[in-house]
């Protein structure tokens, strides 16, 4: 594992008196008013202990908001990482310190630390899902193999904007002697890039779990002589033109209340303009821009603006190609959130060129 990049991970944290305790006895309804007070607990006994707790503030949440539109949503999720961070676990010597609890290989390769230290319990649950996906890899459909996410990275979970890019791959004509993929990520778009013959991608991210797992991950194949990666914001210091950029950026725009993970979700304002200002000095002459975005934001009036079409309106650096779009698969009938938005849900792929 790579020395030079500290990783991202949930910060330990040392209590500095002694916590209520929650266990199989406790009353979940008092226990919620204390979190609702602010008050942090500690998950005792056994590992389901903390899990059902968990549910009861959902539970709880339920009751008390409503949530059928996106932003209903959107501040059912805020309510309920407010509550459930200050529900904590302990973790001595890289394991839980509770009964029958999962074993989480993260808690050995992020925390050096002796000293027993505590963690939000859903964050250790988050976790250990990362773990099972690490282990025993993702299925991407427009890959020959498995990726395997390191802690703290994106990958994704919808699959209709990737084939939408490999599709346009397939029939693109130009030069692949380079391209650069910003904000790489867990690095399935380089991995297209290079199934469709680009000679070198060159990968950056903000996330240096990006670049330490993508590092990790191609070792010493073919694949690492092929993707140079940089653990920088969007172009890093690569100074040279090549002939295709591709991004995939967030979708939607920032709130105020993100935390690390939430920068593959939401945009900061400034993303936009910073980017096509740098896009425009590494774009070689007959060179093309490919974004890979949705009309999410628009159609769940989180905005009515769109970045893109705003660059070319009145940016003047970049003219429109073409611009392709795909229908989004429906929600899955699993969801228990209510995603009618989705039947007009569209990915789209923007491909610009120099004005």
């Amino acid at each position: 594992m790579s020395t030079e990049i500290k990783l991202n991970r949930p910060t330990p944290i040392t209590p500095d008196k002694e916590l209520e305790v929650f266990n199989k006895y406790s009353d979940s309804k008092e226990t919620i008013k204390l979190l609702e007070a602010g008050t942090s607990v500690l998950v005792n006994g056994f590992y389901s202990n903390g899990m059902t707790l968990i549910r009861e503030i959902q539970t709880h949440l339920r009751k008390t908001m409503p949530i059928k539109s996106f932003q209903e949503q959107r501040d059912f999720r805020s309510a309920y990482r407010k509550l459930s961070s200050l529900v904590l676990i302990e973790v001595n010597n890289h394991k839980l310190n509770v009964k029958k609890a999962p074993s989480i290989g993260w808690l050995n390769k992020l925390y050096p630390e002796k000293e027993p230290f505590l963690l939000p319990f859903p964050q250790v649950q988050g976790m250990n899902s990362s773990w099972q996906w690490y282990q025993n890899g993702i299925l991407i459909p427009v890959l020959r193999n498995k990726i395997h996410p390191f802690y703290g990275t994106y990958f994704p979970t919808r699959f209709d904007h990737l084939i939408l890019f490999d599709n346009w791959l397939k029939r693109y004509e130009g030069p692949k002697k380079s391209a650069i993929d910003i904000g790489i990520g867990s690095g399935v778009l380089s991995f297209q890039l290079v199934k469709h013959g680009f000679q070198k991608v060159f990968g950056t991210d903000t996330n240096p779990n990006a670049i330490v797992g993508l590092k990790e991950f191609m070792g010493e194949t073919k694949l690492s002589r092929k993707v140079d990666l940089a653990h920088a914001p969007l172009f890093g210091s690569f100074e040279k033109e090549t002939e295709l950029i591709v991004f995939n950026p967030p979708w939607l725009p920032a709130t105020d209340e993100m935390d690390l993970n939430d920068e593959a979700i939401y945009y900061k304002d400034k993303l936009f303009p910073e980017f096509f200002a740098e896009a425009k000095k590494h774009l070689s002459p007959d060179g093309k821009v490919v974004i890979i975005f949705s009309n999410l934001a628009q159609i769940t009036e989180v905005s009515k603006s769109h970045p893109i079409q705003e660059e070319i309106d009145k940016g003047g650096r970049f003219k429109l190609d073409k611009c392709l779009t795909r229908p989004v698969k429906a929600a899955s009938d699993k969801t228990k959130r209510d995603q009618h938005w989705r039947s007009s849900e569209e990915v789209e792929l923007w491909i610009l060129t120099h004005k």
